[in-house]
């Protein structure tokens, strides 16, 4: 017999698609006959109801009439029937609110159980059944009996379960099983539609989403589906695998169960981790430089001189007139510093063109001027110095003509010596070069003279 080859996965999609068009039927049909049940149970309620309440009245028929021999007697009978309709409706409302058998209601609690607090009454919308399951869970803490959850069982519900529950006929149940059977036929039709495997097929990883999340999104509703296969499984969340290096990795292993596909997928997730770990720790990093310098450690340089020069004029002038001259040159963020929100905008230093500071207040300045000024390139912004310039040039003008023509007197020499510099430098500069050049000289030299006419 020959094997069967497996489906395609075109062929898997049909198969799903139709899967999912019956499961939509016959959730369709379930649907209706819950409807249809709910409308015989209401009218078999009904027809109930109306077969009591001919037989009261045909009791009441059957009974002899009483005569009040009295008009006091008649209004005393009349008093005695008011008071006795409260009494019984008050009892046909607790024999209502009471559908246990008497074994039930008369069962006496353990002392010291306790009522647990931790589930959330159901109230008609959800699943009747996960309510169920709820319930038994949290009981079986209290060792709680058949009678222990029949009595328990209306504090967990609320709203039109409740009113259901009240509406049940005195002494239906009395086992904690019917209660519960009749409660999820009654409420089938409020239970939240399941997910069934072919809803898996549209669960895709998203752009930004990494294979951590993508796995536990799609395992939460996996979990949910019952009776799924595991092939189906399988390849449901590899079909969902974003394109990229590990949806090819994939697709070479070709994992056959899903240990082998969660083998693969661990380290590709503890990759993306390491990669998450280092882009955290590059954007912290580039945080703290993208902070302002204000928000740092602020540099506060130290004077370098003990004491400074008076200028005769105002720094900030002279650091102009320096720098147009090119005497020094501007720091290299001249104009381009970084100012935060918080800056003094008052306050401007020329030398930096920046706010924050005066030039009077910039140390680096002032330290800067006074090394030029010591080393004489800023006399004429001191004055002292202009004076004794100025006294100096007038002493040079006002000397004596005598002293100026003995400076003009040359020296008498000791001695001459006459020395030849140099020679011929025609020719060229080779020695054959200079012989050629030589010759044509002398035959220049010894050429006849041609005689002139006259």
């Amino acid at each position: 017999m020959a094997d069967i080859p497996p489906p395609t996965p075109s062929e898997l999609l049909r198969m799903v698609t139709e899967l999912q068009q019956a499961n939509q039927q016959m959730a369709e049909e379930n649907r209706r006959m819950q409807e249809q049940i709910a409308q015989l149970v209401t009218n078999r309620l009904e027809h109930n109801d109306d077969l009591h309440n001919r037989e009261e009245n045909r009791e009441r028929r059957s009974m002899p009439t009483h005569v009040s021999e009295t008009p006091q007697q008649e209004e005393e009978e009349a008093h005695q029937t008011e008071r006795s309709q409260p009494e019984a409706e008050e009892e046909e409302r607790d024999n209502s609110a009471r559908p246990f058998t008497a074994d039930i209601m008369n069962f006496q609690l353990p002392r010291q159980f306790t009522l647990p607090t931790t589930l959330t009454p159901y109230d008609g919308l959800g699943d009747p059944k996960q309510h169920i399951k709820k319930f038994r869970s949290i009981m079986i803490v209290n060792g709680a009996s058949d009678p222990i959850l029949c009595r328990c069982f209306p504090s967990f519900l609320d709203g039109p379960a409740l009113d259901w529950f009240c509406s049940l006929p005195a002494d239906s149940i009395s086992r904690f099983q019917e209660l519960a059977k009749q409660f999820e036929d009654h409420f089938a039709a409020s239970a939240i539609y399941l997910h069934d495997s072919d809803y898996l097929t549209t669960i895709k990883q998203g752009p930004q989403e990494s294979l951590k999340d993508y796995i536990t999104r799609f395992t939460k509703v996996a979990m949910r589906i019952p009776d799924l296969h595991p092939e189906v499984h399988l390849h449901a969340i590899k079909s969902g695998l974003r394109p990229g290096k590990f949806q090819e990795t994939i697709a070479v292993s070709k994992p056959k169960t899903l240990a082998e596909f969660r083998e693969k997928a661990k380290g590709q997730i503890d990759v993306e981790e390491l990669r998450q770990a280092r882009k955290t720790e590059k954007s912290t990093a580039a945080k703290d430089d993208d902070k302002p310098r204000d928000s740092k450690k602020a540099f506060r340089p130290v004077p370098r001189y003990e004491s400074y020069t008076q200028f005769n004029t105002k720094r900030d002038d002279i650091i102009k007139e320096i720098l147009n001259s090119k005497l020094i040159k501007p720091p290299r963020k001249a104009g381009a510093y970084p100012e935060s929100k918080t800056v003094d905008k008052s306050k401007y230093c020329t030398f930096h063109q920046k706010h924050g500071h005066t030039t009077d207040e910039c140390v680096i300045a002032k330290d800067l001027l006074e090394r030029l000024a010591r080393q004489g390139h800023l006399d004429k912004f001191i004055a002292g110095r202009m004076q004794k310039n100025t006294s100096s040039a007038s002493d040079l003008v006002t000397a004596s003509p005598s002293s100026k023509e003995k400076d003009k007197t040359p020296a008498q020499p000791r001695g001459i010596i006459n020395c030849i510099s140099g020679g011929y430098a025609g020719g060229g500069h080779t020695s054959s070069a200079r012989k050629r050049t030589y010759r044509a000289m002398l035959a220049v030299t010894d050429a006849p003279k041609v005689p002139q006419p006259v």
